[in-house]
């Protein structure tokens, strides 16, 4: 009599799952390849890095709870499945790089659906959501964020600085100063610090807060807090530029006040959530 216990089930589930890695790996590894390429060489996107490392901890931390769930595997699974296989079947004829790259976490949804049922993809929907999260937006995309949040550094910065002694003369994203001209350039938009903070607002939320609506808006409000911080840094730089040395302004203290600006960030972050924590309380229950 062969044995049909949790053991045997579990050594099935292993046996799948190195399969189907190995079949999804060489039907993404051209995909897979060029995405860490992105993550290493473009820092916009270094932190993609952390998301499916994180995703992998989340699922880690959860395994009790997975391992109590009753698999019911269901067909619409194949459908997902073959939504995503369609996707990267687009994306690599019209050689666009998201699209393949958000087909691989569809299939990814599917193969869940398929094997273990909705019950299973709700308890993984966190991370699962999570993993878009690594996926570089397209480059058009990118642009119609990059040039607004340029001018509006530009609009603060120039508003700013007139109310501490500095005169400015601004056209477009460029701001003139007496002794100099700064250009917010795309690397100044924001975007980058956008983005890594947004990331890192999700994985502080979901860490350190219990109450899925106090995650919402701390991930929420990581947007205006990386825009007002990045805001500040031009700010900051303007204020060097006139009362200290253009040379070093633009120098060592651009690249530093980058990473002091993120830190900055984290800070307002963690102070956010320290007000909701006083004012968003739950409510007691009535005897």
């Amino acid at each position: 009599m062969t044995s049909s216990g949790p053991s045997a089930r579990l050594k099935v589930c292993w046996w799948q799952v190195a399969v189907l890695s190995a079949l999804l790996l060489w039907l993404y590894f051209a995909t897979l390849t060029h995405l860490l390429k992105q993550w290493w060489n473009d820092p916009n996107f270094s932190h993609g890095f952390f998301v499916p490392l994180f995703a992998a901890f989340v699922i880690w931390r959860e395994r009790s709870r997975l391992v109590a769930l009753a698999p019911r595997p269901s067909w619409w699974g194949l459908l997902l499945l073959g939504f995503g296989l369609c996707i990267l079947i687009v994306g690599q004829l019209g050689a666009e790089l998201f699209l393949s790259r958000t087909s691989l976490v569809v299939v990814l949804g599917g193969l869940i659906v398929f094997w273990g049922g909705w019950n299973f993809f709700r308890a993984l929907l966190f991370p699962w959501l999570f993993l878009f999260l690594m996926i570089p937006i397209p480059v058009i995309i990118f642009n119609q964020v990059a040039f607004p949040l340029q001018i509006l550094a530009s609009k603060v910065a120039s508003t700013s600085l007139p109310w501490m002694g500095v005169p400015v003369l601004r056209e477009g994203n460029i701001i003139t100063l007496p002794a100099m001209q700064l250009e917010v350039a795309e690397a100044c938009s924001g975007i980058r610090s956008l983005m890594s903070l947004t990331t890192l607002a999700v994985i502080y939320g979901y860490l350190m807060e219990r109450d899925s609506r106090v995650r919402v808006v701390l991930a929420l409000a990581s947007v205006p807090i990386a825009v007002a911080a990045n805001s500040l840094r031009i700010v900051g730089t303007g204020l060097l530029v006139q009362y200290w040395d253009p040379q070093k302004a633009q120098g060592f203290f651009h690249e530093f006040s980058g990473w002091l600006i993120f830190v900055v960030s984290l800070i307002l972050l963690y102070c956010l959530h320290g007000i909701i924590r006083i004012f968003w309380r739950e409510p007691r229950g009535s005897l």
